[in-house]
């Protein structure tokens, strides 16, 4: 395409006239050939140098790599000193044992010099029956020793004195109602109620007994059906006051002879012919044989390891 200015009248005029231009060599513009390559471009651009986020994540690495080769750095420390303590022990053993050998190698010299260390007889340590009937006394003497023997004792005496008491407030309670009874009019007002007057915490209590009675014949004699009754109204009038004393006579008598059962039950032969106390005799017998076979077999315990002992000390030496 050219363009040619054409002056026309007073003013000039442009005129676009197009020409046929493709067959002419020396119009046709050149191509100008564009390449990309990769020096052109910066590989390392700081577009996140100032990104907070980027920044964060970049501290989290640091500090879990740096925490890692720390750990790391700890566990290998570890390793090593066990490593060396293990030598150490190692080394230990073998001189410690180069040097027992040199001893008793110079103590067999000096008495006798066809002894070897090949000649040292080796000892092979079985159990026999007596190691295991020592160890069993020793396991349980000690506790029977201990704790049976006073506990046996304690339950004899305690069990003697329960069956005594027991014997002599039965005694008391039967003897009492039989005494009770034989007072005129006491049977017909009470009945049976007398038994329910006489129980285990009445006994040394005369008087309590007295008081109880004497409650119940006041609230008996107020019905109209037991005014005609002896103790209640009675032929001889001095009957309702000498009551009380009737019956305190009666329980002194009765603890009296209660007190006689008691002296009965306590005595040596009620005391050796009683099966409960036979029974803990008995083991206690075999528990105080039992606890001298423990000490006979400690005392020997301890002269094999008097011995042992003196004997390591020798080699030490």
């Amino acid at each position: 395409m050219k363009i040619h200015y054409t002056n026309i009248l007073l003013f000039p005029l442009k005129l676009n006239i197009l020409v046929n231009t493709h067959k002419k060599p020396s119009i046709t513009p050149r191509h100008i050939q564009t390449t990309r390559l990769l020096c052109e471009c910066e590989l390392y651009m700081s577009n996140y140098d100032n990104d907070p986020e980027m920044k964060r994540v970049m501290q989290q690495f640091h500090d879990r790599t740096t925490q890692r080769f720390h750990e790391y750095d700890d566990r290998m420390i570890e390793k090593r000193q066990k490593c060396k303590d293990r030598c150490n022990k190692e080394i230990e053993k073998i001189i410690l044992k180069d040097k027992i050998e040199k001893e008793l190698t110079e103590t067999f010299a000096t008495l006798n010099t066809n002894i070897t260390n090949e000649d040292i007889p080796t000892c092979i340590c079985k159990k026999s029956v007596a190691d295991k009937i020592e160890k069993t006394c020793l396991k349980y003497g000690g506790a029977l020793g201990g704790g049976v023997m006073p506990g046996l004792g304690l339950i004899g005496g305690n069990s003697v004195y329960i069956l005594a008491n027991y014997e002599t407030i039965n005694a008391f309670i039967a003897k009492t109602i039989e005494e009770l009874e034989g007072i005129p009019g006491i049977t017909k007002l009470f009945g049976a109620k007398i038994s329910q007057f006489v129980t285990p915490a009445v006994f040394r209590k005369p008087m309590s007994l007295v008081e109880t009675i004497l409650s119940e014949k006041k609230k008996l004699c107020l019905c109209a059906a037991n005014k005609n009754e002896l103790l209640c109204r009675g032929m001889n009038p001095n009957v309702p006051e000498t009551l009380p004393k009737k019956i305190e006579v009666a329980v002194n008598e009765v603890l009296s002879s209660v007190n006689d059962t008691w002296a009965t039950a306590t005595t040596p032969t009620t005391f050796f012919t009683n099966p409960i106390i036979l029974s803990a005799i008995a083991i206690l017998v075999i528990v105080i044989i039992m606890v001298i076979i423990y000490l006979i077999l400690r005392y020997r315990r301890k002269q094999k390891i008097k011995k042992k002992l003196q004997y390591i000390k020798l080699l030490k030496e």
